[in-house]
């Protein structure tokens, strides 16, 4: 969710088909990448049409033609518009479980990973110990779910538009239902005197099994600080920068530890929330240490502006961004939201896979 300073009023599977055989024909258009020499500047175009040639009849995969710069999202049926800043788990039971920006927490939830279906907030009765940074609104962003020690765990922004006066709360449920949600205290705060706005948390559980939380719009990028793996609130107090622009836009960020053993840090540059004028874009840089330093496939660091691009906007998908990576039982999925020429906010999905070097591109 952009909250920059100086602002100007954030698998897919063919329906009828399973994990097993969207993962063979994911597996066939890989195969083809690789072949290739993995993706490349100036191969996109490339990637996409033999990945259409093997998926085949099943090329509805996607939304849009496979001859574009990207492929467009994967067909999702349901409530999938006015979607922000998605976050994903998939519970012990199969279900997806999707939180996203909005009044309380907008929740939805899936079986097949499709068809969505609108299930209510996560705090139907408000969230007063957030309304000093949010100016007494209900609407909250940009929400983290985790699912550990036999219960739900929740992040989620408070803050408004343009400021760093924010803050990132935790909440638990014993089942990430609507109402069931237990507020649990404040993880971090920013003030107008910071160089960091704390808004658009982001959890991820190192090798050794340590809890992080990554987080951070505009002013100097991405931070990142240690959590306690039972209560979920900030542990010690040290911060790490990850990813900086020099104050310019840079935010929502994902760290996903791939079974490669690197940590990706996803993050979003440029600038969301302007409907279909709207020019997110998904940027990604990599580390064998999950402090950092995280740098992209030409070596840059993403201290100093440095993101490779796997995701922009093209045709009637525009600003794609605000990402979540889920590792599903058939492939690493990417979740985001767009704006539609209509300026409406829709929910995307696309499966993510990774070429000879290891880097990840969307099919």
């Amino acid at each position: 969710m952009e909250s920059r300073p100086h602002a100007t009023p954030g698998r897919a599977s063919v329906p009828g088909t399973g994990p097993a055989r969207a993962s063979s024909r994911a597996s066939a258009a890989s195969a083809a990448v690789e072949a290739a020499g993995g993706l490349r500047p100036g191969r996109r175009t490339l990637m996409a049409g033999m990945a259409a040639a093997v998926l085949g009849g099943h090329a509805a995969l996607t939304a849009q033609s496979a001859s574009a710069a990207y492929p467009g999202p994967g067909i999702v049926t349901g409530d999938v518009t006015d979607v922000h800043d998605p976050e994903i788990i998939r519970t012990a039971g199969g279900t997806y479980l999707l939180p996203s920006t909005g009044d309380g927490i907008s929740l939805r939830t899936s079986t097949d990973r499709t068809r969505w279906t609108a299930a209510g907030a996560a705090f139907p009765g408000g969230t007063p110990w957030a309304d000093p940074y949010t100016g007494g609104s209900r609407h909250l962003w940009a929400p983290e779910i985790h699912v550990a020690n036999g219960q739900f765990y929740l992040w989620y922004s408070a803050s408004s538009f343009g400021s760093n006066r924010s803050a990132i709360f935790v909440a638990t449920s014993p089942t990430g239902a609507s109402g069931t949600w237990t507020h649990r205290g404040l993880v971090v705060e920013s003030f107008t005197t910071d160089d960091f706005n704390a808004i658009d948390p982001a959890l991820v559980v190192d090798a050794s099994g340590t809890w992080w939380l990554a987080f951070g719009s505009f002013w100097d990028g991405i931070r990142m600080i240690r959590l306690s793996s039972s209560t979920g609130l900030r542990s010690g107090g040290e911060m790490h920068t990850l990813a900086s622009r020099g104050g310019g836009p840079i935010e929502a960020p994902t760290i996903h530890r791939a079974k490669n053993g690197y940590y990706y840090l996803f993050v979003s540059f440029d600038y969301c929330c302007r409907g279909a004028d709207s020019t997110y874009r998904v940027m990604v840089g990599r580390s064998t240490s999950v402090t950092g330093p995280y740098r992209d496939r030409a070596g840059n660091s993403m201290t100093a502006g440095g993101g490779t691009e796997i995701l922009a906007g093209q045709g009637s998908i525009h600003g794609p961004g605000h990402q979540a990576v889920l590792a599903d039982a058939d492939s690493d999925v990417l979740f985001y939201h767009y704006y539609d020429d209509a300026g409406t906010p829709r929910l995307g999905i696309n499966l993510l896979a990774y070429d000879s070097s290891g880097w990840p591109y969307v099919h």
